[in-house]
């Protein structure tokens, strides 16, 4: 039985790239295998020092109760040597929570520096290539792409699945995974992790730390200095921090979700060497809601307060308006009484007379 992959690929080329906005950078919609997908490229602000791009489900769908388990490679084209293209390559189940994935492929000035090859002409090329074949296939290094089938339309879509087989060894190759790479290692943070050993809410953190170093790949530099303990203990604490920030809700937060987060971010800012100045904001702002969570306490026990007055007032007025037409009642008919009415002494005796 034959065990080759098919892929199908989608060739993004951008022109006139500097011209484009930075910050809203996504391709077409282009549909493989039933499913709609789109491109993004990470948006390209002054403080971005990297050149990233996503893979995104662009289907409408609900924010949860669905998932789409998916291998698939995303490849930066250089255009100057094809053994030079980066590929990324992974298998990621998207779901609700998690509509993009994408990784770090160079640095910006390397990118954008012409003699690179990634850039020419203000133009550059990004490739997609989704799995369509029933099975998980194996990672191949960049080398498996077919070199000849960079497209040079503005946006192309292979209608026939390229195979793709062999393997060849190339310095710009991603290897087997898809976590985010330094330019002195190879280490992913998974390896940096032991993953048997953690815990099931220990392994949902790892997609938040992937996208972590993703935009952040100087902590992984810095966590190769460290010892393995150490490492484990500060990815699983920012791991949690991320997660903290991510999902809790300010009305759902109580004093020992602040007195937890305290007590971590402490303790990695006294224990690590790590840059976290980047976090520090929202660390802060989350420590800074406890003020205002007490005195949302204080304003609701006053609101209701005064909703529960307002009723009473509201009751009171009420009555006094029936009193008030009660009242009136009653005047006009000691009115209408007391028309003609004699007075007499009502304890004088009747009495009679002999005459």
């Amino acid at each position: 039985m034959e065990t080759s992959e098919y892929f199908e690929k989608f060739t993004w080329r951008i022109e006139d790239f500097s011209t484009k906005n930075g910050m809203k950078l996504k391709s077409k919609d282009f549909k493989i295998r039933g499913y709609t997908w789109k491109i993004l490229v990470h948006p390209l602000r002054k403080d971005v020092d990297h050149f990233t791009f996503y893979l995104m489900v662009a289907d409408s769908l609900p924010p949860y109760g669905w998932n789409r388990d998916t291998f698939f490679k995303l490849v930066l084209i250089n255009q100057l040597d094809m053994n030079k293209s980066i590929v990324k390559e992974t298998q990621q189940k998207f779901n609700g929570g998690y509509r993009c994935w994408g990784s770090f492929f160079i640095r910006l000035k390397d990118f954008n520096d012409h003699k690179q090859g990634y850039l020419v002409r203000d133009t550059c090329i990004l490739e997609a290539h989704i799995c369509v074949s029933n099975f998980t296939p194996k990672i191949h290094d960049i080398n498996s792409l077919n070199p000849n089938s960079t497209d040079q339309s503005s946006d192309v879509r292979e209608t026939v699945c390229p195979r793709m087989s062999g393997s060849t060894s190339s310095p710009r190759a991603s290897g087997s995974t898809f976590s985010p790479r330094t330019s002195s290692s190879d280490l992913t943070i998974r390896e940096f992790l032991d993953l048997e050993n953690l815990k099931p809410e220990e392994k949902c953190l790892i997609p938040l730390l992937d996208e972590m170093c993703m935009w952040r790949p100087s902590l992984i530099e810095n966590l190769m200095k460290k010892t393995p303990l150490f490492r484990q203990w500060t990815l699983m604490s920012l791991g949690q921090i991320l997660h903290f920030l991510k999902t809790k809700k300010v009305k759902d937060m109580n004093e020992d979700d602040i007195e937890k987060i305290k007590s971590l971010w402490e303790e990695l800012a006294n224990s690590s060497e790590l840059d976290l100045s980047w976090l520090e904001p929202y660390v802060q702002s989350a420590l800074g809601v406890k003020p205002y969570i007490e005195r949302a306490k204080k304003l609701k026990k006053l609101k209701d307060k005064v909703v529960a007055l307002d009723i009473k007032m509201k009751q009171l007025r009420d009555e006094l308006t029936a009193s008030q037409a009660q009242y009136e009642i009653a005047r006009k008919g000691l009115s209408e009484v007391r028309n003609g009415f004699q007075e007499m002494n009502i304890n004088a005796p009747i009495g009679y007379t002999m005459l």
